[in-house]
């Protein structure tokens, strides 16, 4: 009947949940300022002796002459290492150390040498934001380290002949820069201010650039590096005085290529070219090749492992 129909009608209408209709959210714009991850690596505590650590590295790692072979092994809670270099005539000369750690105390290297040296590193946190070191080798270096957010300082003193201390502060800001410098002190031959020196590096995006002073502002050192791609980067370094106005100490590239890391440079008037790989797992092979650019006959390759 109708009114049958009217009541299930009603009833069907109430059986239904209202929509509520909610205008979508208008696209957020991309911000402007820098993201959260670069102003983190920008503000990076970072000492000043790697203020121009990028291109350095870049341009002066993984070239040798050398023939060596290194050999790390974990033997319980101690780091054993053992370095072999075979000199021009053949022989193998050895070098065995290690690394451990005890609570808060670090043995950071223990290493005999084949002529009979020692060397010991040491360091141990005393507190939040401070590492107390001493290094032994042929003299005996107290040092601290200092890191608070952005800011990293160090001081060190030769606390066998009491002849020097120095200190280096540096500070990263949030534009991308980061600001340092260092002096020392003699007590003995050299005596006074024996050096000091400033720098200053700039990142943003693909760029890197520095620029350091040396010899008390004597000369200043500029170091580029630019990323063009995840596989090419290219960097340069050169120093410019008055007795010199562009001395090149290295203008060179990396590509990583699907087979392994190529990388080559010229400065000081060489040509130098080297290969890194992963042989096998935790395995790597650094062959490496000089050339004097004026004299091709006498070229200088160098080999080694690390495993």
């Amino acid at each position: 009947t109708t009114q049958q129909h009217r009541q299930h009608v009603h009833i069907h209408l109430h059986c239904i949940a209202p929509i509520h209709c909610t205008q979508a959210p208008a696209p957020s714009h991309p911000p402007t300022t820098p993201s959260i991850s670069s102003q983190r690596t920008s503000k990076m505590a970072t000492k000043f002796a790697d203020i121009a650590k990028a291109p350095k590295d870049l341009l002066f790692d993984d070239y040798s002459t050398k023939t060596t072979l290194k050999c790390k092994k974990n033997a319980g809670p101690v780091a054993v290492t053992i370095e072999t270099e075979r000199s021009a005539d053949g022989a193998l000369s050895s070098k065995v150390g290690t690394k451990f750690s005890q609570a808060k105390f670090n043995v950071d290297k223990a290493q005999l040498t084949a002529s009979g040296g020692r060397v010991l590193e040491t360091s141990m946190k005393v507190m939040p934001g401070v590492k107390v070191s001493f290094k032994a080798n042929k003299g005996a270096i107290l040092g601290v380290d200092y890191t608070n957010g952005n800011i990293c300082a160090t001081g060190a003193m030769d606390v066998l002949e009491m002849s020097s201390i120095n200190s280096s502060a540096c500070i990263g800001l949030a534009n991308g820069m980061k600001v340092g410098g260092n002096a020392a002190y003699g007590f003995s031959g050299k005596t006074g201010l024996t050096a000091f020196n400033a720098g200053v590096s700039y990142t943003h995006g693909p760029m890197f650039a520095s620029v350091t002073s040396a010899s008390k502002f004597s000369s200043v050192n500029l170091g580029l590096l630019y990323k063009v791609n995840g596989d090419l980067t290219l960097a340069s370094s050169t120093s410019h005085s008055s007795d010199k106005v562009c001395d090149v100490a290295g203008v060179g590239a990396s590509y990583k290529a699907p087979f392994g890391t190529l990388k080559a440079k010229y400065g000081g008037g060489n040509i130098s070219a080297s290969f890194i790989k992963e042989i096998a797992p935790k395995v790597t092979l650094t062959a490496s090749g000089t050339v004097k650019a004026a004299d091709m006959s006498g070229f200088k390759y160098g080999v080694g492992i690390v495993m």
